[in-house]
């Protein structure tokens, strides 16, 4: 069993609750030079130690864990790669910053965004396309805040889960009855009524491109005036119902929302509302998919994503989101890391209860499943991937298709991917009849050809960042983009 050295884990967390050396000493029962060298790493976190710690402090004992410090040394490597490339940081200085002093390194990394946004403002100055907001940086986008703000949670809020829990409990929320008990609290506690919203205009009727959109191009609306809910008649049961239970959450835990989304962001902004309206979709899927018979029924079937989506009547990527939150303490599910993809390689969502890394840095890995997925729709697809620092991960992957639902009108089609590290792997039942153990039968993939530390790779897109190339005009190579060695020291 490997030894658990986090001293600054240990140290955050005693100022955190503004405790002295000696204070803590105390209550974990050891002397304060022995808890002094566990903050320097000089000694690692014992187990004694680790459960007087979960137990006084209500700390999960995955706090204390590296493990989840392979994004944030990923993000080191994409921020510093002309740093490293040019040997003024080592990777292995990179690794010990990320894992002993990871709030330093999170500064360090939103230091680094801030100089890339400041200079593509300037690149669009001098090109004299800055506008009226040329003197500003340019922040990470709400979006990408909000993607931000479930990962420093792993992707679960527990106050959220269990008020929706206790709410589902409260309405008899089972398979099957969902609808009903919906309609039910709404219309008794609210007076809200259900309405179905406008059938689209005839093809001839259809509006010019520059009209403001149709009412019917809603999935939903809610009138708060006239107390009315308008649903798409396009929505599925199962959608139907997530809308319903996120308009519940708005209107019965509204105050909770607006305090969960306060926590890292100011009131009012549009991130503030993001964050709410983020939550309030979290409490919905907790709400139709209560955490423990979701979870009893998760195990019971190994995570078999389709016979879920058949027991509790809802879709394919309703399902997977909720299997990726599954992380309440002494409850846990497999932590699943959620991704939604499209064609171009585009990611309108992820989410992760790990470690594993998406990359800002443009598309993903071509060698990936969730891209053989649009291949054959409709088929779930595993693979074995391997991350370049050797990490191993079993991903699932299927498209799931949306209509407007007329003919000839325009769908999108997406590729959901669900994946988990290998060692939970055998929890699953996809991992059914697959060589667990062989290293080499998994395929090799990154975090996106830009930053990827795979020099040789033959499907490489981009050069890798911060390489210099090879060019040598009386040779060729397969990999398209070879680099030069980097000199002997």
């Amino acid at each position: 069993m490997s030894k658990t050295y986090a001293g600054a884990r240990l140290r955050r967390l005693r100022e955190e609750r503004r405790l002295s050396q000696a204070e803590l000493a105390r209550v974990l029962a050891i002397s304060p030079s022995y808890l002094n060298q566990m903050e320097h790493d000089s000694r690692p976190l014992t187990v004694p130690v680790l459960l007087r710690l979960t137990e006084a402090f209500g700390v999960d004992p995955g706090f204390f864990s590296d493990h989840d410090t392979g994004r944030v040394l990923a993000d080191l490597r994409e921020a510093l790669a002309d740093e490293v490339a040019s040997a003024r940081i080592s990777p292995s200085d990179l690794s010990e910053l990320a894992s002993r002093l990871p709030a330093v390194a999170a500064v360090l990394l939103d230091l680094g965004r801030r100089n890339q946004a400041l200079t593509e403002q300037l690149a669009h100055v001098s090109e004299g396309r800055a506008g009226a907001a040329a003197g500003t940086a340019a922040p990470r986008s709400p979006h990408e805040e909000i993607r931000e703000f479930f990962y420093r949670r792993r992707n679960y809020v527990h106050d959220a889960d269990l008020g929706a829990e206790e709410l589902a409990g409260e309405l008899g929320i089972r398979p099957g009855e969902v609808l009903r008990a919906l309609t039910t609290r709404l219309a008794e506690r609210h007076g809200v009524r259900l309405a179905a919203d406008s059938d689209p205009p005839h093809h001839s009727d259809r509006p010019h491109r520059s009209d403001p959109p149709h009412p019917s191009d809603r999935l939903h609306h809610y009138d708060p005036a006239a107390r009315v809910l308008y649903l798409s008649s396009r929505l599925r049961p199962g959608q139907q119902a997530f809308r319903m239970a996120t308009q519940l959450a708005l209107l019965e835990h509204g105050a909770e929302l607006s305090r969960l989304a306060s926590e890292d962001y100011e009131e009012g902004s549009a991130t503030w509302s993001l964050a709410r309206i983020g939550v309030a979709n979290y409490f919905a899927a907790a709400l139709i998919l209560p955490y423990r018979a979701f979870h009893t029924a998760a195990e019971e079937v190994r995570y078999d994503i389709e016979r879920l989506t058949d027991r509790f009547g809802l879709g394919y990527e309703t399902v997977c989101h909720r299997l990726s939150t599954l992380q309440r303490p002494r409850l846990r599910g497999v932590p699943f890391s959620f991704v939604r993809v499209d064609r171009a390689g585009n990611m309108s969502k992820r989410q992760s209860a790990t470690g594993f890394h998406f990359s800002r840095a443009g598309g993903t890995c071509p060698l990936w499943n969730v891209y053989e997925a649009f291949a054959a729709p409709g088929r779930i697809h595993v693979q074995i991937a391997a991350m370049p620092d050797g990490q191993r991960h079993l991903w699932t992957a299927r498209t799931v298709t949306r209509h407007r639902g007329g003919w000839g009108e325009p769908g999108k089609t997406f590729a959901i991917g669900l994946g988990c590290e290998i060692r939970h792997a055998s929890r699953v039942v996809y991992s059914d009849g697959l060589d667990l153990d062989n290293a080499a039968a998994a395929t090799p993939i990154g975090m996106g050809c830009r930053v990827c530390e795979r020099l040789d790779c033959p499907q490489r897109a981009v050069p890798p960042l911060g390489r210099p190339l090879a060019i040598d005009e009386n040779s060729s190579t397969f990999v398209p983009y070879p680099v030069r060695e980097r000199p002997a020291r």
